[in-house]
């Protein structure tokens, strides 16, 4: 038997600025610390400031979308000049050197005309701006790219927004990952099991289709099956966590073992549950008292699952 492909690194496309270089329009950056400092040492950047690499220099002119926001031109904001045609030219060739990269997800500059993925601003002739745009560079990628998790840094300081974008992209790797690894029918359905807690946090409806598929494996091509699989699992992983499905999913999990625990423990989950319920702790004290359990007791197909850990513990992202 070969043996299996060591795994890729884990490659996320970022705005340059967002890492302390100074190519903003004014020479400045928006170093976020974050980003650069703790999470820079669980994955690999790949670092893209498509107007500096389109052919413009730093300092330059600032730049805005002009026109309807479903195809906005480019232009500079004093003098006039049109950039749209380059940037779409050069967006296209790095679409293609970025493929090469297998990124599994991609930060981008808030309110960027080349960047931003939502609300930005997108002036009409008569100079009247509306907040419905976005960035020629971002809407290229995300048009390529539809699976690929992508997220705005100034949204990421919200604590349940930072936690689903890096859900979605420490998923996407596992699934890349799991494509390279000779995908089979058989390997579907343990992908598939490992991660049905972490679906059931986001939406019980893609669960269910996507649990159906697995059963029905036999009926479609494997391309077409990775394919099919592929984008309800990340649509679906975008779906909010809520905390009532939060404690849903720990109350399924906890069926497996509380018969198994004496009266004052029994007492103490049910005490940590509904703390976290109120809002009174944090998601992470009720899934410690869970992984304590299931560590304990050899719960097999529980400690398998990924959504005792989705990410690296280090980012704490379930700390909030």
């Amino acid at each position: 038997m070969m043996p299996s492909p060591p795994p890729l690194p884990i490659r996320i496309g970022i705005s340059r600025c967002l890492l302390g270089e100074k190519v903003r329009y004014d020479g400045g950056h928006k170093r976020d610390s974050f980003l650069a400092d703790t999470l820079g040492r669980h994955v690999e950047w790949v670092p893209v400031c498509p107007e500096v690499e389109a052919g413009l220099g730093t300092p330059r002119e600032a730049m805005r979308l002009v026109g309807p926001a479903e195809a906005p031109r480019l232009l500079t904001v004093k003098s006039g000049l049109d950039h749209t045609q380059m940037m779409e030219r050069f967006a296209h060739h790095r679409m293609r050197e970025l493929d090469a990269m297998d990124l599994c997800g991609y930060v981008f500059k808030q309110g960027s005309p080349s960047c931003g993925i939502e609300r930005v601003r997108v002036y009409h002739e008569q100079g009247r701006p509306t907040r419905n745009g976005v960035g020629l560079f971002a809407r290229i990628f995300q048009e390529q790219f539809p699976l690929v998790p992508v997220e705005e840094e100034g949204r990421l300081n919200d604590p349940a927004i930072r936690d689903n974008f890096l859900e979605r992209v420490f998923s996407y790797a596992r699934w890349r990952e799991w494509q390279r690894r000779r995908p089979s029918r058989e390997g579907l359905v343990a992908f598939h099991t490992e991660h049905k807690f972490l679906l059931l946090a986001h939406s019980r409806p893609h669960y269910e289709k996507l649990d159906r598929l697995v059963r029905n494996a036999k009926q479609y091509r494997p391309t077409d099956l990775t394919q099919a699989y592929g984008r309800l699992f990340m649509e679906g992983l975008r779906v909010k966590a809520t905390v009532r499905k939060h404690v849903n999913v720990l109350r399924h999990m906890a069926g497996f073992f509380t018969s198994r625990l004496r009266a004052a423990e029994r007492e103490e989950w049910q005490e940590v549950l509904q703390d976290y319920h109120r809002g009174l702790t944090p998601l992470v004290v009720p899934l410690t008292l869970v992984k304590h359990y299931v560590r304990r007791l050899d719960i097999r197909h529980l400690a398998d699952q990924v959504y005792l850990n989705p990410h690296p513990k280090e980012l704490m992202l379930r700390n909030h």
